[in-house]
C-alpha cells in the first residue's frame, strides 16, 4: 500500500520551494499525495497562490483558513494556534503515514506541533540553516519535533546532527526550489510579457533595455521599523530611476507597515519606474529574475535561486542573517545611500557564475525516495 504524504503549503514561497517535490511525489508508485493548502497560500491579497497550485495539475485534499488579521505578534502567535486547531482536524480526517512541512514559518511551527501531538511522523525540509529574526527559532524548533530532516546543504544537515539529530535520518537532498531554476536555465529568457499576463500597478514599462526586482519583508524582529526600512529602500530605487517590478509582503508582522509604506510613496512620488506585483507562477518569476539586473530586498530567494542563476543580489538587514550564500550577494543596511550604491555596483558587476551550494537541480526525486524509503519512526534516542 503506499505511503500516504501530507504536504502541507501555507503561504506564496512554500509552494516554489516544494513544487517539484510534489510532482516526484504524485509520480512516486509507492507514494500517495495529499496537499493540504492554507494560510496565506489561500488569500488574494498575497497572491492566491493556490490558483497556481491548481493550475499545476495538483489536486488539493483540504483547504486550511488560519490567518488571523493584524499583521503583528500577537497576530502571528494566534494564528500558530489556529493553525493547530484546524489542522489536527485535517491530519484526523486524511490519516496521512507522513506530514511534510517546509521552511521556518509560523505556519510550519503549527503544522509539525499538531502533526507531532498525533503521533504522525514529521518530515522537515530546510531545516538546520541559520537567518535573522524569528524564522531561526521556528526551523530549529521544527527540526526537534520532526522526524526525518532533508536539508539543503551539508552545512545545514552537520547544524541539525549537532542539534541531537541522528545521522540516519539526516539527508542532504538539496532545496526544491533550484529544482525550478535549473528547469529554465536551458530556455532563461523572458518569453511574456509580465503587464499583460499579470496586470499591476503602475506604469507600464519597456524591459529590454534593463529593470530591477525588489521583493522587501518586514523582519519580525524589528516589525515596528518595517514602514521605515521599506521607505530607504523605495528612495533608492527611485533614485536609481530604471524600471523596477516590486513584490508585496508575506503575511508576517510589520507587513501592515510594509504595505502602507508602499502605498503611501506610491501615492506621493507616483513613481514612474515602479511596478508592484501580487505573485507570479514560480517560473514566470524565475524568468524575471534570470532577465533582471538585480534583485534588491531580503527575500531568501536572493540567496538560494539567484546563486543558482548568478542574477546579481543586494540583501537588506538581518533577516537573511548567516544564511550560507554565494558569491552573488552583497550585504547592506537599511540606509538608501547604502542600497543605492550597492545597486549601482552589481549592476555595474553583471551575471555571476552559477552556485549550486543549494543543490543541482534534483532535490524533488530524492525528496520523494527518500519519503518512500525512510523508516518511519517517532520515538527518538537521546544523543546528547
Amino acid at each position: 500500500m503506499p505511503r500516504k504524504i501530507c504536504v502541507v503549503v501555507t503561504a506564496r514561497p512554500s509552494y516554489s520551494r516544494i513544487k517539484t517535490a510534489l510532482r516526484a511525489i504524485m509520480e512516486h508508485p509507492d507514494l500517495e499525495l495529499q496537499l493540504v493548502v492554507a494560510a496565506s497560500a489561500l488569500l488574494d491579497r498575497y497572491g492566491t497562490a493556490v490558483n497556481y497550485i491548481e493550475n499545476d495539475g495538483f489536486p488539493i485534499a483540504a483547504r486550511v483558513y488560519m490567518v488571523l488579521e493584524g499583521e503583528n505578534p500577537a497576530s502571528m502567535a494566534k494564528t500558530t494556534g489556529l493553525g493547530m486547531l484546524e489542522l489536527a482536524t485535517v491530519f484526523d480526517n486524511l490519516k496521512p503515514d507522513v506530514v511534510v512541512t517546509v521552511a521556518d514559518r509560523f505556519e510550519t511551527l503549527a503544522t509539525a506541533v499538531a502533526a507531532s501531538y498525533m503521533n504522525i511522523p514529521v518530515a522537515h525540509i530546510q531545516g538546520g540553516e541559520v537567518t535573522g529574526s524569528i524564522d531561526e527559532k521556528v526551523r530549529h524548533a521544527v527540526t526537534k519535533l520532526a522526524d526525518l530532516h532533508l536539508v539543503s546543504t551539508d552545512g545545514a544537515g552537520a547544524r541539525v546532527e549537532r542539534m541531537g539529530e541522528e545521522h540516519r535520518k539526516v539527508f542532504v537532498t538539496g532545496c526544491p526550489s533550484i529544482d525550478l531554476a535549473a528547469e529554465i536555465t536551458d530556455d532563461p529568457g523572458l518569453n511574456f510579457n509580465p503587464f499583460e499576463r499579470y496586470g499591476g500597478v503602475g506604469e507600464l514599462h519597456e524591459l529590454t533595455n534593463g529593470y530591477i526586482v525588489v521583493m522587501q519583508h518586514p523582519v519580525t524582529t524589528e516589525h515596528e521599523r518595517a514602514r521605515s526600512h521599506v521607505m530607504e529602500t523605495l528612495e533608492a530605487v527611485h533614485e536609481i530611476n530604471m524600471p523596477t517590478l516590486w513584490f508585496w509582503p508575506n503575511v508576517d508582522a510589520g507587513s501592515d507597515g510594509t504595505s502602507n509604506g508602499i502605498r503611501s510613496f506610491r501615492e506621493k512620488y507616483k513613481p514612474e519606474n515602479i511596478n508592484f506585483f501580487k505573485n507570479m507562477a514560480p517560473t514566470d518569476f524565475l524568468r524575471l529574475l534570470y532577465s533582471s539586473r538585480c534583485l534588491v530586498g531580503n527575500s531568501s530567494v536572493g540567496i538560494r535561486e539567484c546563486s543558482f542563476l548568478g542574477v546579481p543580489v543586494v540583501n537588506i538587514g538581518t533577516r537573511q542573517q548567516g544564511r550560507e550564500r554565494g558569491r552573488n550577494v552583497v550585504d547592506v543596511g537599511y540606509s538608501r545611500d547604502e542600497i543605492r550604491a550597492a545597486i549601482e555596483r552589481q549592476i555595474g558587476n553583471g551575471r555571476y557564475g552559477q552556485d549550486t551550494l543549494y543543490g543541482d537541480g534534483k532535490a524533488g526525486i530524492r525528496i520523494s525516495e527518500v519519503l518512500a524509503k525512510a523508516p518511519l519512526e517517532i520515538e527518538k534516542r537521546l544523543t546528547y
